[in-house]
């Protein structure tokens, strides 16, 4: 079987690969939701959903910081690694070892293709249809009903001391204009640009993401009083996870827009 990561690399398996390491939380999680549990050897620590997973199958590191000899160990027949998540070194370094399948997303659009991918390697397919399916449908819907939504000037902010946020070609990006926000950071050099609060005056709206830095209520209060605009705290995990969470994101998103929240919650 050949199959093509979106590097646009070409991978070679005799048999649909069983013995599954990954290193990027959200395609983790994408993994059990295509059935795939069992077949989990290896996570990063920082694959915490389904929480019970951390119990039941080895830790091999962080996202950026691995142990290789533990990989090796595991004997994987495949390793899943993202561009932005994993360093070219981790990929070099996991290839001596196994196949490594890489993801590279930007869009809404990349994270389907990816999806739709990982279900053709792991023999998936019409569990990873439905998730698209759910996904699209419930994009489609939010899409409708958003042109209701006042268009709003934002900065997402992901760290603190130095503050930093979401910028261009990012994936966070790609979700805040489907809310029909638009990212004051979006012409930024970086994609991850440090920024002096000044930077956030022209804001009409600053939220303040649950991850990486866990911004808490006390941040919300201290940047109202330096700004004198509207922040908010928000599940980054809906605006950053690009797998089959984004099968819940959009009825989550629907929650930030006033006007729509009254079909949230009847």
């Amino acid at each position: 079987m050949l199959v093509n990561d979106q590097l646009n690399r070409t991978l070679t398996f005799q048999k649909t690969p069983e013995r599954i390491i990954s290193l990027v939380p959200s395609q983790t999680e994408l993994l059990v939701a295509l059935g795939l549990k069992s077949k989990l050897v290896g996570i990063t620590k920082f694959c915490i959903h389904p929480k019970e997973l951390r119990n039941e199958v080895a830790i091999i590191g962080g996202t950026k910081t691995l142990h290789y000899d533990n990989i090796k160990a595991l004997k994987p027949d495949i390793i899943i690694c993202n561009k932005e998540e994993n360093t070219a070194e981790i990929v070099a370094e996991c290839s001596k070892i196994a196949a490594v399948w890489v993801s590279d997303i930007y869009t809404l659009e990349d994270s389907l293709q990816m999806i739709f991918s990982l279900g053709k390697v792991f023999d998936a397919s019409k569990k990873s249809a439905e998730i698209c399916d759910k996904i699209v449908s419930e994009a489609n819907h939010f899409s409708s009903v958003i042109q209701s939504s006042q268009r709003k000037k934002v900065a997402y902010l992901i760290w603190k001391n130095p503050y930093m946020a979401a910028g261009r070609n990012t994936f966070v990006n790609a979700m805040l204009e489907l809310n029909n926000f638009e990212n004051i950071l979006s012409e930024e050099n970086s994609r991850y640009p440090e920024i002096e609060l000044s930077t956030l005056k022209s804001a009409d709206l600053i939220l303040l993401s649950s991850e990486p830095f866990p911004f808490k209520e006390s941040d919300v209060i201290a940047l109202k009083e330096a700004l004198q605009t509207e922040v908010i705290l928000v599940d980054g995990a809906y605006f950053s996870w690009y797998g089959s969470r984004l099968q819940n994101a959009f009825s989550y998103f629907k929650t930030l827009h006033p006007v729509l929240s009254e079909e949230v919650t009847s």
